[in-house]
C-alpha cells in the first residue's frame, strides 16, 4: 500500500571515516546530569534520579551549518554535550549490557529557548517550545565506538567566538551512559538510531548574531556552527 503523500526523508547524520549516513530515530535529551551545572542551574548534584525531555529527528543541523535564531525568543543559550548513537534497540536494558547497544558517540549542542524554558517551569508546561524547535540539535560527526572505544573520562568544551565558555571533563558526569541507557529504556523502547544526550557542562550561556560556537570533545570530535 501506497502513502498519501510523499513521506519525510529520514534525517542522517555523517559517520567520521565512513561513506555512510546514521539514521536518526529519536533524539533523548538527559536534564542536570554534570554536579556544577546541577547548582548552577538550582538543582541537586547528588544524584536525583534523572529526567529526560525530547528533540525532534529534524532538529538536527549537520555538517557545520548555521543556527538561524529562532523566533519567539531573545534568550538562547548554547548546551555542549556527548551524544551516544544506539545501534539496537530495546527495553529494561541493564547496566552490564547497556554499551552493547552503543553504535558509537559525537558532540552535539542542546540549543534552548531559555526565556520560554523559565515560562514553562513557572506554569508547569513542557519544555518543547524551548527545546525542540528547527536547528536547535547541531551535531558533528559520529564516532564509531570501535575506534574511540567506551570514554569515560575526557576534556568536553565550547568556545564562542574564540573565547571558553563551557569546560568539564566526562568524568563529571552524574549519571554515567550505561546508567542513562538501563534507565531510559525502563520508560521507552529504545530503537535503532536512537540518539542520546547526555547534559552539559556548566558556564552555559546567551548567544548572539554573529556568534560563531566550536565545541570539542577528546577522541570524539568536534561541533561547530554559526549564529544568523
Amino acid at each position: 500500500m501506497r502513502y498519501a503523500i510523499e513521506p519525510p526523508e529520514v534525517p542522517g547524520v555523517r559517520i567520521e571515516g565512513e561513506d555512510q549516513l546514521f539514521p536518526v530515530h529519536r533524539i533523548y535529551c538527559v536534564g542536570r546530569n554534570y554536579a556544577a551545572h546541577a547548582l548552577e542551574m538550582g538543582g541537586d548534584p547528588n544524584r536525583e534520579a534523572p529526567f529526560f525531555f525530547q528533540k525532534n529527528p529534524d532538529n538536527i543541523i549537520v555538517e557545520g551549518g548555521d543556527f538561524p535564531y529562532p523566533a519567539k525568543s531573545s534568550d538562547v543559550h548554547h548546551e555542549i554535550e556527548l551524544v551516544a548513537a544506539l545501534k539496537r534497540g530495546g527495553k529494561d536494558i541493564s547496566v552490564s549490557q547497556a554499551l552493547d547497544f552503543v553504535f558509537g558517540y559525537a558532540v552535539g549542542l542542546d540549543m534552548t529557548r531559555r526565556d520560554l524554558q523559565a515560562e514553562c517551569k513557572k506554569h508547569g508546561r513542557p519544555w518543547e517550545t524551548a527545546k525542540a524547535f528547527e536547528n536547535s540539535a547541531p551535531l558533528g560527526r559520529i564516532m564509531p565506538a570501535s575506534r574511540c572505544g567506551h570514554l569515560k573520562e575526557g576534556a568536553i568544551w565550547l568556545k564562542v567566538d574564540g573565547r571558553m565558555r563551557q569546560e568539564g571533563n566526562l568524568n563529571q558526569l552524574i549519571w554515567k551512559v550505561p546508567e542513562i541507557i538501563s534507565y531510559l529504556s525502563g520508560y521507552f523502547t529504545l530503537k535503532p538510531g536512537d540518539l542520546i544526550m547526555t547534559g552539559r557542562p556548566s558556564g552555559v550561556a546567551a548567544v548572539e548574531r554573529g556568534s560563531v560556537l566550536y565545541g570539542h570533545i577528546d577522541e570524539i570530535g568536534d561541533v561547530h556552527t554559526k549564529v544568523v
